[in-house]
């Protein structure tokens, strides 16, 4: 099959001038609330202007990393993961497709977003299914009532146990949201706290997908305020964006309350669902790809190109340029994985894809040449521009325009390479 193209992308300057922009407003906002000056007053004599970085990059860090296995049962998986245009990798992840001895037929997979720091989520990547194993509660027989116990009882020891550690190591700022998988023969078992997310496709659609846990949700907001906290500009305390995580211990502090009490919650909530032979795929992500793509899309997406894709690492990166493309800021991370039941290769899909893909390169170099013939400069942006706002048939359900940028910018320098002007022989060369 003809693979994708390869390109690079930057950020268009006003898009980086805007991030600056804001960065700056926010931090004078956050400032003056703590008593710092007021907008238009001078710092006083002796005093520095508090200068906070910016938690975003010029350009985005582009190197992927990418992961594929597969278990006996016939569950194929992979994982990708970038760092995009945050300052710093946060993402963690783990991936056990077989637990061994009498549960060799289980599967667990995590995707760990941290925040505050990147310790808490590489710590809790490492350790929270050994206290979800340890607490006795999942064996054979499969009872869903205990491996669901299991879990919450997993994630709580977790965190009981990264207290110490954090503050022996001075994490207490830091936290990580999970979401996780645990497989069994019989049932899918998911495990959310934060607002990364599980979505289950079954029959080419969404079948489930987890709750995220944001400070405004009504029973999020009411714990809050509850545990003394408030929810300001959709944020607990004005700070911190998500209401349970793993870590975050200076939010866990309010006395005679449980863990499960407190403004940030560690207990996540748990959800089975009986397995089906028509379950295709499931998908592991953290909100850097969901808050640029929905549930339906990503699915309608993954999708069509297991259609046209045998790499499910090849898979994994095209959603990941495509959060990219779609404006995504965060680290992104998703592990992509496929039951017997999933899409296979399709000849129709394939020539389909073909087909598309040559119509993109005529379309490009269409519109550089008429660029050329009105005189003006036919750069990458003019003609992504020109082409958005062109009916394009066959693109991607779920990934539109942006799902084949790659293949665009391809066809754009390969046209520019035609178009250089040819030197006299014996002039520009060396």
């Amino acid at each position: 099959m003809r693979t994708a193209r390869k390109g690079s992308v930057e950020m268009p300057a006003f898009m980086r001038q805007l991030v600056k922009e804001t960065e700056k407003r926010v931090s004078s906002f956050f400032k003056g609330g703590r008593g710092g000056a007021a907008e238009g007053e001078q710092p006083g004599e002796g005093e520095k202007e508090e200068v906070i970085p910016s938690p975003y990059l010029d350009r985005p860090v582009l190197d992927k990393l990418a992961e594929e296995g597969c278990a006996r049962w016939g569950l194929t998986y992979a994982l990708g993961s970038m760092q995009g245009w945050r300052a710093n990798m946060e993402d963690f992840h783990n991936c056990v497709p077989q637990l061994g001895g009498e549960l060799a037929d289980w599967s667990f997979f995590a995707v760990f977003d941290g925040h505050a720091g990147s310790s808490v989520a590489h710590h809790c990547s490492q350790h929270l299914l050994g206290h979800i194993l340890a607490t006795g509660g999942i064996g054979p027989e499969d009872d869903p009532e205990k491996v669901k116990g299991a879990i919450i009882e997993g994630f709580l020891h977790t965190d009981k146990h990264l207290h110490s550690v954090a503050r022996r190591e001075g994490w207490e700022r830091g936290g990580t949201t999970v979401v996780a998988t645990l497989i069994s023969p019989y049932y899918i078992y998911f495990a959310n706290c934060g607002d990364s997310r599980a979505m289950l496709c079954r029959s080419g659609q969404v079948c489930f997908s987890t709750e995220d846990h944001k400070p405004y949700c009504p029973l999020e907001k009411e714990r809050i305020e509850s545990a003394g906290g408030s929810v300001t500009i959709q944020r607990i305390n004005g700070s911190l964006a998500v209401s349970r995580a793993l870590g975050d211990f200076s939010y866990k502090g309010a006395e005679n309350r449980t863990p499960s009490q407190q403004m940030v919650s560690p207990e996540p909530e748990v959800s089975v669902v009986e397995r089906s032979p028509a379950d295709e795929f499931l998908v592991l992500a953290c909100d850097g790809v969901w808050d640029t793509i929905s549930n339906e899309e990503l699915c309608a997406f993954i999708h069509n190109r297991l259609r046209v894709c045998t790499d499910l690492r090849d898979v994994c990166t095209q959603v990941i340029d495509l959060c990219l493309y779609k404006g995504s800021l965060d680290n992104i991370s998703i592990i992509l994985l496929c039951f017997p039941g999933a899409p296979q290769l399709s000849a129709e899909a394939l020539h389909q894809e073909a087909e598309l893909e040559d119509l993109l390169d005529s379309k490009v170099a269409e519109i550089y040449d008429e660029l050329c013939a009105r005189g003006e400069e036919p750069d990458l942006l003019s003609v992504l521009t020109v082409l958005a706002s062109t009916v394009i048939p066959g693109l991607p359900p779920g990934g539109g325009i942006q799902s084949k940028r790659n293949c665009i910018i391809s066809a754009y320098y390969q046209r520019r390479e035609t178009h250089k002007p040819t030197l006299p022989n014996g002039l520009g060369g060396s």
